[in-house]
């Protein structure tokens, strides 16, 4: 059994939320190894003349820690 930490990311689409969480992924990817899931713990969009702007994601991240 291993030990694992969790990290709290946001991040930003203008093409969906589908996109944004794999930006929280890959921005995640640069510093942290082992990462084993993420939960979308949120889901909000910026809207501007009655048109969606962007996605945003805020989510958990799930890697393991090794020793």
């Amino acid at each position: 059994m291993g030990v694992h930490k969790t990290v709290e990311i946001m991040a930003e689409s203008d093409k969906g939320w589908s996109e944004a969480a794999q930006k929280v992924v890959e921005e995640a990817s640069k510093t942290v190894k082992g990462i084993k899931s993420i939960w979308v713990k949120d889901q909000t969009a910026r809207v501007k003349d009655g048109e969606i702007k962007s996605y945003r994601v805020n989510c958990k991240v799930t890697f393991e820690v090794k020793g």
